[in-house]
Protein backbone atom coordinates (compact mmCIF):
# COMPACT_ATOMS: atom_id res chain seq x y z
CA UNK A 1 0.00 0.00 0.00
CA UNK A 2 0.99 3.34 -1.07
CA UNK A 3 -0.07 6.48 0.89
CA UNK A 4 0.45 9.92 -0.60
CA UNK A 5 0.41 11.97 2.94
CA UNK A 6 0.10 15.26 1.12
CA UNK A 7 -2.96 14.76 -0.46
CA UNK A 8 -4.20 12.79 2.53
CA UNK A 9 -3.68 15.76 4.65
CA UNK A 10 -2.09 18.55 2.93
CA UNK A 11 1.50 19.72 3.29
CA UNK A 12 1.56 20.95 7.20
CA UNK A 13 1.68 17.20 9.30
CA UNK A 14 1.11 18.80 12.29
CA UNK A 15 -1.73 17.38 14.50
CA UNK A 16 -3.84 14.99 15.96
CA UNK A 17 -6.19 14.77 14.33
CA UNK A 18 -3.92 14.34 10.85
CA UNK A 19 -1.96 11.94 13.04
CA UNK A 20 -5.07 9.57 13.53
CA UNK A 21 -6.27 9.95 9.49
CA UNK A 22 -2.96 8.41 8.94
CA UNK A 23 -3.13 5.83 11.94
CA UNK A 24 -6.46 4.89 11.07
CA UNK A 25 -5.79 4.34 7.30
CA UNK A 26 -2.37 2.03 7.72
CA UNK A 27 -2.64 0.25 11.18
CA UNK A 28 -5.01 -2.81 9.66
CA UNK A 29 -2.57 -3.24 6.61
CA UNK A 30 0.64 -3.55 8.93
CA UNK A 31 -1.36 -6.08 11.67
CA UNK A 32 -2.14 -8.05 8.39
CA UNK A 33 2.01 -7.99 7.59
CA UNK A 34 1.40 -5.79 4.53
CA UNK A 35 4.03 -3.60 3.49
CA UNK A 36 3.06 0.44 3.74
CA UNK A 37 4.74 3.49 1.95
CA UNK A 38 4.09 6.62 3.52
CA UNK A 39 5.14 9.24 0.77
CA UNK A 40 5.86 12.32 1.88
CA UNK A 41 6.49 14.32 -0.94
CA UNK A 42 4.85 17.91 -1.49
CA UNK A 43 5.15 18.05 2.55
CA UNK A 44 6.95 21.23 3.84
CA UNK A 45 5.91 21.06 7.46
CA UNK A 46 6.26 18.29 10.49
CA UNK A 47 5.46 18.42 14.19
CA UNK A 48 5.83 15.58 16.97
CA UNK A 49 1.80 15.36 17.56
CA UNK A 50 1.44 14.24 13.99
CA UNK A 51 3.68 11.21 14.25
CA UNK A 52 2.73 10.60 17.68
CA UNK A 53 -0.49 9.76 16.43
CA UNK A 54 0.45 8.48 13.06
CA UNK A 55 3.23 6.06 14.02
CA UNK A 56 3.87 6.16 17.42
CA UNK A 57 0.87 4.48 18.66
CA UNK A 58 1.16 1.70 15.81
CA UNK A 59 4.14 0.41 18.82
CA UNK A 60 0.73 -0.44 20.74
CA UNK A 61 0.34 -3.56 19.45
CA UNK A 62 3.23 -4.02 16.82
CA UNK A 63 6.80 -5.20 17.68
CA UNK A 64 9.19 -2.28 16.74
CA UNK A 65 11.21 -5.14 14.26
CA UNK A 66 8.11 -5.73 12.11
CA UNK A 67 7.20 -1.79 11.98
CA UNK A 68 10.60 -1.09 10.63
CA UNK A 69 10.31 -3.99 8.42
CA UNK A 70 7.01 -3.01 7.11
CA UNK A 71 6.95 0.73 7.00
CA UNK A 72 8.35 3.05 4.77
CA UNK A 73 8.85 6.41 4.50
CA UNK A 74 9.94 8.02 1.26
CA UNK A 75 10.81 11.54 0.66
CA UNK A 76 10.40 12.52 4.44
CA UNK A 77 13.35 15.10 4.85
CA UNK A 78 15.90 15.81 7.43
CA UNK A 79 12.97 17.18 9.98
CA UNK A 80 10.67 15.20 9.53
CA UNK A 81 13.34 12.10 10.12
CA UNK A 82 14.54 14.29 13.25
CA UNK A 83 11.23 14.44 14.77
CA UNK A 84 10.26 10.82 13.84
CA UNK A 85 13.35 9.17 15.01
CA UNK A 86 12.24 10.46 18.61
CA UNK A 87 8.67 9.69 18.64
CA UNK A 88 9.67 6.27 17.66
CA UNK A 89 12.21 6.09 20.83
CA UNK A 90 9.43 7.67 23.05
CA UNK A 91 6.51 5.73 21.90
CA UNK A 92 9.24 2.40 22.56
CA UNK A 93 10.08 2.92 26.33
CA UNK A 94 6.02 4.32 26.69
CA UNK A 95 4.88 0.82 25.50
CA UNK A 96 7.65 -1.61 26.87
CA UNK A 97 7.56 0.22 30.52
CA UNK A 98 5.07 0.15 32.25
CA UNK A 99 6.22 2.35 34.76
CA UNK A 100 7.34 5.14 32.67
CA UNK A 101 3.72 4.60 31.08
CA UNK A 102 2.10 5.08 34.47
CA UNK A 103 4.22 8.50 35.40
CA UNK A 104 3.40 9.85 31.86
CA UNK A 105 0.39 9.41 31.81
CA UNK A 106 -0.04 11.09 35.56
CA UNK A 107 2.06 13.92 34.38
CA UNK A 108 -0.72 14.27 31.18
CA UNK A 109 -3.85 14.02 33.12
CA UNK A 110 -2.32 16.69 36.09
CA UNK A 111 -1.40 19.12 32.77
CA UNK A 112 -5.10 18.51 31.27
CA UNK A 113 -7.18 18.80 35.03
CA UNK A 114 -4.44 21.86 35.78
CA UNK A 115 -3.58 19.78 39.14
Amino acid sequence: MKLEIHTLVGKNCMTCEDGQIVYDRIHPELLAECPVELDFAGVEIFASPFFNFAIGQLLRDIEPDNLNRLLTFPNLNSIGKSILKQVIENSKRYYSDEKYRSKVDKVIEEQATGV
